[in-house]
């Protein structure tokens, strides 16, 4: 059963008992992202994820790794567009120390200059990296693709020109202005009590400030279009997507169903099309991410350049025949099944299950449970799959992004038309 508790400064605890297992996850979710940042300031939420791991007033970086490996114990974080996560997962009995941890690198960070310098410098090699993986770079082209000039269609990882420049007071203005500790969730999966994990988050959390009133958000709009960036590579990665679905939109299960039969497994219409069939890709998939009012679905195919006129051509159709009302109900069926599994067998990790009720209640204020969500795809139905795709697929909402040694834009133009 989930459990929550809001402290008099806003921050909210989540906790789910687990007592079958020995372990437990906690993750602080603290409401800022990349979307939050300037122009100026790309990167700068991931950089202060950096800074939190570098020491704080009474440990060192390496005290912090080894206060987890010394109990076998797991320490990490995560930035997202919108929201920035730092989790461990440990044994129950060791909990405490996770706790005081964790709340020691948020509310004690040292932001030392060399520690700033020194991580400057591993964060534009880890850009340089992620440019040298196009299979995962090319998603954020689609999205710089579909949201021009917004800040979602920024990479979280940020702009390697800029994190050369950010000095310590840009990013302890922006620390001090966005870890408002009023915008924090916590939550708490595994085999614990919920009334000694409040105790203690309170302990420890409880005297923070409350956080102000959050920054109004722009929600972007799509702007379709064409980006073909060339690089010397052996494949063209390319990616077909449009505006998908909101979180908290009600055809968001739809979409699950639309994209698990789309591409969503090796028993989805383009795997079994485009691999199986014609043997025209290793990889190629299907997915949506959600934001507070906005989402994007994509495809993603991984192909030789000689190939890609053919595979834009079969993506094409299958969106057009879903959009069309081609989905039969053994599809239908077997989607949902599919999707079922998948999720009821995930909640047998306790981190995902912190990270269900993390990321639940910051976009949705509460979290449904696991009948719930089954009952909402059991209820999906053929005709709201053609609607939504009707609503998301027509040809002049779709856009295209690729990297590799391919930029015929007049080939996805043209394959355009002929959908239309």
């Amino acid at each position: 059963m989930v459990r929550k508790v809001t402290l008099n400064n806003d921050i909210r605890i989540l906790t789910e008992e687990i007592p079958h297992v020995r372990s437990v996850a906690v993750g602080v979710w603290v409401d800022v992202g990349s979307r939050h940042e300037e122009d100026e300031a790309s990167g700068v939420s991931h950089f202060i994820e950096h800074m939190l791991f570098k020491g704080t007033a009474t440990r060192s970086a390496k005290d912090i790794a080894e206060a987890f490996d010394r109990i076998g114990g797991q320490l990490n974080a995560f930035t997202t567009k919108e929201y920035t996560c730092y989790y461990a997962r440990v044994l129950d009995e060791h909990l405490d120390l996770a706790i005081d941890v964790i709340s020691d690198m948020l509310f004690r960070s040292r932001f030392a200059p060399e520690d700033i310098e020194r991580e400057r410098n591993v964060i534009v090699e880890e850009i340089k990296m992620y440019e040298d993986t196009p299979d995962e770079l090319v998603h954020d082209v689609l999205a710089q693709t579909l949201w021009r000039q917004h800040a979602l269609g920024r990479p979280v990882i940020g702009d390697a020109a800029v994190i050369q420049n950010l000095s310590r007071d840009q990013l302890l203005d922006y620390y001090d202005q966005h870890y408002r500790f009023g915008g924090m969730v916590i939550a708490v999966a595994g085999n614990v009590r919920h009334e000694r994990v409040v105790e203690r988050l309170e302990e420890v959390f409880g005297h923070t400030p409350g956080g102000g009133s959050p920054k109004p958000l722009v929600a972007p709009y799509p702007h379709p279009g064409c980006i073909c960036r060339d690089k010397d590579t052996e494949q063209v990665h390319l990616c077909i997507g449009t505006q998908g679905l909101r979180l908290d939109d009600e055809n968001i299960y739809v979409l699950q169903v639309v994209s698990t039969i789309l591409g969503g497994g090796l028993s989805s219409r383009l795997f079994q099309r485009v691999r199986e069939q014609l043997g025209l890709a290793y990889n190629i998939f299907s997915y949506h991410s959600s934001y507070r009012d906005a989402g994007l679905f994509g495809v993603y195919a991984g192909l030789s350049p000689e190939n890609v006129g053919t595979v834009l051509d079969i993506i094409l159709e299958e969106l057009n025949d879903i959009r069309r009302g081609g989905v039969t109900e053994e599809e239908l069926t077997r989607s949902k099944e599919q999707l079922k599994g998948n999720f009821l067998m995930s909640l047998e990790s306790v981190s995902t299950r912190m990270n269900r009720l993390g990321k639940s209640e910051l976009y949705l204020g509460r979290v449904h449970t696991p009948e719930e969500i089954v009952e909402k795809l059991a209820r999906v139905k053929v005709d709201q799959i053609a609607a939504v795709a009707d609503q998301l697929f027509r040809p002049e909402k779709l856009s295209l992004a690729s990297i590799g040694p391919w930029r015929d834009e007049g080939a996805w133009h043209n394959a355009l038309s002929r959908l239309a």
